[in-house]
């Protein structure tokens, strides 16, 4: 049996006035945690793992911050869209940092 080594990558940028802070950290772990697969960050020659809320924290990203997301083996592919489609969805935040009305992420494997 062979292991999958799917890897897929996609640049982003985070749009929401706030930045990565505490709450979009914590969806974005959530939704990564989901998927089967290795997920990194990558900011300014640092790697982060995207499934540790203290990693991601700690990146300390602002609104214009551009990121790298990497992830690797089974659902690579689908963990990448639904991650990126949260971050260009500003984490589903208003100017104000205010939760807004989200539709639900993917199954992983749909």
């Amino acid at each position: 049996m062979s292991e999958d080594t799917t890897v897929a990558c996609r640049q982003v940028e985070i749009t929401n006035s706030l930045g990565l802070h505490v709450r979009p950290a914590m969806k974005f772990v959530e939704l990564a945690s989901r998927f089967p697969c290795e997920v990194r960050v990558r900011h300014n020659d640092n790697e982060f793992n995207g499934k540790s809320l203290l990693e991601l924290t700690m990146m300390a990203a602002e609104c214009g911050t551009r990121l790298e997301l990497v992830a690797r083996g089974p659902d690579a592919l689908a963990a990448i869209e639904a991650l990126a489609e949260l971050v260009s969805a500003r984490f589903y935040e208003d100017e104000d940092g205010e939760p807004v009305e989200a539709a639900p992420p993917p199954e992983p494997g749909r």
